[in-house]
């Protein structure tokens, strides 16, 4: 069989881990059985945008040792981008794929990335242009529905529950309100691991609220009360996405409308949200002292924070998706995407499942009810069960 190149490219927001995978993927490409198939590795600078620019680094000439230290840096070393390709933009990228004689590529990215390298395979398809196209999985969101969790949600995961540990801690000594807005437009999986940073029973978060279940801001009130009431102070967690009865993000109708290509409103580059919920306690709960912070992108780049099972998964998955690009006979895919499985164990484990690109693209899944507390303002037992071994242990912090 002729040996044909390969392209990578990551896509969407960046992720502690995305850059695992990328190391994952480009190791696989270099083994000894992918050889065969595979002759050059390119990587495109900023996605789609980039492969339509001809913008590419020869990853082959990037040593291991390099490589391994970009794999332990967080976001998008070769650049991402948030562009949906239209029909013309796919005939432009396979007239670049086939100058360069390009039969793999591999998307890194969430739904809308997966979305993405669908449209690619359906089009190249449409042309009878030959193109093996995988998508790796990637989102602190943790809403792809082809995956059990998915690589980045952990790390980000570990670094809400350690910043909310030490607002907890902040808030122990100082008194009042304090209110931390968390990624997570429609799924509240980031703001539900705001639960791990407790240790003792009046650690916070003492609050939490989620996308999933709709905001009342006469509940809200009515909740910081009692929690002043009984632990003489109050730590909220909130998702940038909460909405009322209406369905809209409360933090959409604040912000000023800007749009990605996919049609997703820009929420988390604002603290509109929290100066919002902080005005209405401190004028209708009779709370003096609230304060408000937006994690905004904090919690997807943050050096020195990632889970070690995390990275792990990441690195796992790019394997995988090179591997089993090349054995569609034993797959049954010719383009998809990668699932992690969470083995039905006692002990926690792993396993890489091939799904078609469809699978994770566009859709996205939410917080399953059995995850949220009946009160509508808190998690269970269950999702604290789920998350733990993703994120891994955190650091431990005594009190008087």
């Amino acid at each position: 069989m002729k040996k044909m190149n390969m392209v990578i490219a990551q896509s969407g927001g960046p992720s502690m881990v995305i850059n695992e995978s990328l190391w994952g993927a480009v190791s696989a490409a270099l083994t000894k059985e992918a050889s065969k198939s595979i002759d050059k590795i390119l990587g495109a600078r900023h996605g789609i945008a980039g492969i339509l620019k001809g913008d590419y680094i020869d990853l082959r000439k990037v040593g291991a040792k390099k490589f391994e230290a970009i794999a332990a840096t967080p976001s998008s070393a070769l650049g991402s981008c948030r562009l949906k390709p239209t029909a013309d933009d796919c005939r432009k990228i396979f007239e670049s794929f086939k100058k360069l004689n390009v039969g793999y590529f591999y998307y890194i990215g969430g739904n809308d990335s997966a979305d993405a390298a669908r449209i690619v395979a359906d089009e190249a398809q449409k042309e009878g242009y030959p193109l093996v196209c995988w998508h790796i999985p990637k989102t602190i969101d943790n809403d792809l529905r082809s995956c059990d969790h998915t690589p980045g949600f952990g790390s980000a995961a570990r670094f809400v529950a350690c910043a909310i540990k030490g607002d907890d801690l902040d808030n122990r000594a100082l008194g009042g309100v304090k209110i931390d807005v968390i990624m997570g437009r429609d799924a509240g999986f980031l703001t539900a691991a705001s639960a791990l940073a407790r240790e003792r029973p009046d650690d916070g978060p003492h609050l939490i609220y989620l996308p999933e279940v709709p905001f009342s801001e006469e509940k809200f009130i009515k909740d910081v009360k009692a929690a002043m009431k009984k632990f003489g102070r109050c730590v909220v967690a909130v998702s940038e996405g909460i909405r009322g009865k209406d369905g809209i993000p409360i933090g959409a109708k604040l912000a000023d409308g800007e749009k990605d290509s996919h049609g997703n409103v820009q929420m988390s580059g604002t603290g509109a949200l929290g100066d919002a919920l902080a005005k209405l306690l401190k004028a209708k709960a009779g709370v003096k002292r609230v304060r408000a912070d937006t994690f905004g992108y904090l919690q997807r780049s943050f050096p020195g924070v990632a889970s070690w099972q995390d990275q792990w998964e990441a690195k796992g998955a790019g394997w995988c998706a090179v591997l089993g690009s090349l054995h569609e006979k034993n797959t049954g895919v010719f383009s998809g995407t990668i699932g992690i499985e969470r083995k039905k164990t006692k002990k926690y484990g792993v396993n890489f499942v091939y799904h078609p690109i469809s699978d994770a693209a566009k859709y996205t899944r939410s917080v399953p009810k059995e995850f949220i507390a009946k009160n509508g303002h808190d998690v269970t037992q269950a999702f604290v069960d789920y998350a733990k071994p993703i994120v891994g242990d955190l650091p431990r912090c005594e009190i008087f």
